[in-house]
């Protein structure tokens, strides 16, 4: 894992923290063993998001969209300064999209 600045926020890792399902995408591509090992690291990360393995992103949208997870209470418990809008917050300028 690359070592973030004090104060600079792992995107990746809030990404799958935070996420309702997980789609591991190109499984076509990788080991059996490589994709086992993948879906224990992301499940030490979120135990509670289903994994989804998908081959070139052929996923059902209804299982995607408007499935209503977003859950506040369950957000707050992990991370209580959730909503809190005053605290110090930095991003990972090296981070970008085109």
């Amino acid at each position: 894992d690359e070592e973030k600045p004090e104060g600079v926020e792992n995107e990746a890792v809030e990404q799958v923290a935070f996420a309702d399902r997980l789609l591991l995408n190109k499984i076509d591509l990788v080991s059996e063993a490589d994709l086992f090992r993948i879906e224990s690291r992301l499940k030490g990360i979120n135990a509670f998001a289903p994994i989804m393995r998908t081959e070139k992103a052929q996923v059902s949208v209804d299982s995607v969209l408007n499935i209503k997870a977003f859950d506040l209470k369950k957000t707050l418990d992990m991370d209580p300064e959730f909503l809190n809008t005053d605290g110090e917050h930095e991003h990972d300028n090296s981070v970008s999209s085109i």
